[in-house]
């Protein structure tokens, strides 16, 4: 026998649905984006493509912030992604949170290398 409490329902979990929904979203529009600039530089620049071409791209001023926005956007949509699969898939809550804690010392690495990286040059 189910027992009506009214007409609300109860939602019970993380809550992340909309948010996580929309930040994928964005950053999967931003990395695009990124893409497509650094496409247009390299087919619309003359001369071989080489160490030379890639630094003078990526040396200037505006292209460094873009970049470091698409280092943190690929961060974190790896980071959601990541989470919602250990959330649906990894039930032993030690084991989840081991690989949580995992995915977000290596993204915070790559992320940190990356940036390391672009201001080298």
């Amino acid at each position: 026998m189910s027992v009506n409490y009214g007409s609300k329902r109860v939602v019970v979990g993380a809550h992340y649905g909309l948010r996580d929904w929309l930040s994928q979203r964005v950053t999967a529009g931003l990395m695009a984006l990124f893409t497509l600039v650094v496409l247009a530089q390299v087919i619309f620049t003359k001369g071989p493509v080489g160490y030379d071409l890639w630094s003078g791209i990526f040396s200037a001023q505006w292209m460094k912030v873009l970049t470091f926005s698409v280092i943190v956007a690929l961060a974190w949509h790896v980071w959601v992604g990541m989470r919602d699969i250990f959330m649906d898939y990894i039930k032993p809550v030690g084991v989840r949170l081991l690989l949580q804690v995992f995915t977000i010392v290596w993204l915070v690495g790559c992320a940190g290398w990356g940036i390391q990286v672009l201001w080298r040059l």
